[in-house]
């Protein structure tokens, strides 16, 4: 035996009820196409992870410059940047080789930044020694 679906069954009048009234709207007897549905939730979903990103991006760059000079920093990326980071993403959430791979550069930029640091700083000291 065959189930039937909730929505079927919900649309079915009962055997002694009188037949529902026809309406003329039949954009409301018309089902909506699920591809358009996903498409939509797509573009939203896109739309609300940009600007998440961009606020977040705005926020952690606002900790160490001023607010405006953060928001030019993420407004004027470029497209090259962009898809950089695009394919960075891509490959560590692909797979655990990728997901390793780009870890391992963030931290080996992390401590050539730090390196940098620290070289400059001491510059700094011997010149002020001298």
């Amino acid at each position: 035996m065959k189930k039937r679906r909730a929505s079927t069954l919900a649309n079915t009048p009962a055997k002694d009820s009188p037949a529902p009234d026809i309406q003329a709207d039949s954009a409301a007897d018309t089902p909506e196409n699920p591809a358009t549905n996903l498409l939509a939730g797509e573009i939203l979903l896109r739309m609300a992870g940009h600007l998440a990103r961009n606020n977040v991006e705005k926020t952690l760059l606002s900790r160490r410059f001023e607010p405006a000079k953060a928001k030019a920093i993420v407004d004027d990326r470029s497209w090259l940047h962009t898809l950089a980071a695009y394919g960075v993403t891509r490959v560590a959430t692909r797979s655990l080789p990728g997901a390793i791979l780009v870890g391992g550069g963030l931290v080996a930029k992390a401590l050539y930044d730090r390196g940098q640091a620290r070289r400059s700083a001491r510059k700094v000291k011997k010149n002020l020694k001298d």
